[in-house]
């Protein structure tokens, strides 16, 4: 019988074969990993645009297609709810984080310090950077809806196909490798164990705020719809264990619409924005990535500003819209303004994508949960 191991699996064992090996290997066995992880961080820069402009502009055209209030009502609460969500993430753990870290960490070094150094590089450099990604990506959007130009969306939804292979045939693919090579160099340096008890912590961290956020949301559609909180998040359950299971939001949309419309939801309304929030709803990733990417800044000496974390809030608000429907999916959309607005450097972005990937599963029940409050907010204001 053929076992196989999620995405999940593979990280932690990369994560616990880099501690093991790294303590014992020699340094040219480490640099080999170090020169695999430079390259494929440069490609990982590389696709970072295309992603941005694969995903956004196609879903923008989409949704200049739909049912006009509606379509922009859900749109401005989901938006909403993520921001909203990034800026609780922020407030807590820019509080909680640093005492945390402050214990655990006894001595910070620069990024990088005393880690083998790769034998080569190739230079990849991006197409375009983040910001003019996005820009180019809203204005095809919004152009193609505003034209209803066929032939470009066709064009970019074959973009998106292509970028999804690339995503789900190469990156997640070679991922552990590169967490391997992380770990594997870091605890050659000596780093790993302040690493590792950071990353407990943040995890237990992040579920909390994922289910304050939760209860935050079904206390706000309770309270519009005239129903108990308590009753409709118990009626989402199914769908919060599903995406646990698949940690796709596309996935769990049958099983989340199902359940949406047992809480009470009109099926005109649900049917219409459980599988939209899939894709533009994404609280649950916004606290995940907030608060990663405090931890590994604290965790490298680096400060939090709240004028830059606002900046990154919002980017990421957008960026993450229509991130692809596989384990992941936000983080790598993240991850080109994680450097340009963060200063994250190849390894502060490589524990971030080890940090994201190992709750995936939680950010994205949150995600879908949450999507079911949403869509009954959407359905009181409607009626109105």
């Amino acid at each position: 019988m053929k076992v196989k191991i999620g995405l999940l699996g593979r990280i932690i064992i990369a994560i616990a074969l880099g501690v093991l090996l790294g303590s014992i290997a020699p340094e040219m066995f480490v640099r080999v990993f170090a020169t695999f992880n430079t390259v494929f961080g440069e490609f990982i820069n590389f696709a970072v645009p295309l992603i941005i402009i694969g995903f956004i502009a196609p879903a923008i055209a989409e949704f200049g297609k739909g049912s006009g209030k509606l379509l922009g009502l859900a749109t401005a609460i989901a938006y909403t709810s993520t921001i909203i969500a990034g800026f609780f993430a922020y407030s807590v753990a820019s509080r909680v984080l640093p005492t945390i870290v402050s214990k655990q960490v006894d001595d910070v070094v620069e990024p990088g310090a005393g880690m083998a150094a790769s034998y080569f590089d190739i230079g990849i450099d991006p197409m375009m950077g983040v910001m003019t990604a996005l820009v180019f990506a809203f204005v095809m959007g919004i152009g193609m809806a505003a034209v209803n130009s066929d032939v470009l969306h066709r064009g970019f939804a074959e973009l998106k196909d292509i970028i999804e292979k690339v995503i789900n045939y190469v990156i997640i693919p070679l991922l552990p490798f590169h967490v391997f090579g992380i770990f594997l160099n870091m605890t050659f340096a000596g780093e790993v164990k302040k690493v590792l008890s950071v990353f407990a912590l943040v995890f237990i961290l992040i579920i909390v705020m994922h289910w304050v956020m939760l209860t935050f949301q079904y206390t706000v559609a309770g309270v519009m719809s005239k129903r108990n909180p308590l009753k409709l998040m118990k009626t989402m359950l199914p769908a919060y264990f599903t995406a646990v299971g698949t940690q796709s939001s596309a996935a769990t949309i049958p099983v989340t619409l199902r359940q949406t419309k047992e809480t009470g939801a009109s099926e005109r309304v649900a049917g219409f924005t459980v599988p939209l929030f899939a894709t533009i709803h994404l609280s649950g990733s916004m606290i995940t990535l907030v608060t990663c990417s405090i931890g590994v800044l604290l965790m490298n000496g680096m400060g939090v500003d709240i004028m830059i974390y606002t900046k990154f809030i919002f980017m990421l608000g957008i960026a993450m819209v229509a991130a692809p429907g596989v384990p992941g999916g936000a983080v790598v959309a993240a991850l080109g303004i994680l450097e340009t607005v963060l200063g994250f450097d190849t390894t502060m972005l490589a524990l971030m994508l080890a940090l994201y990937v190992a709750q995936d599963s939680f950010g994205t029940a949150t995600n879908v949960t949450g999507d079911g409050a949403l869509s009954i907010v959407v359905d009181e204001i409607s009626k109105k």
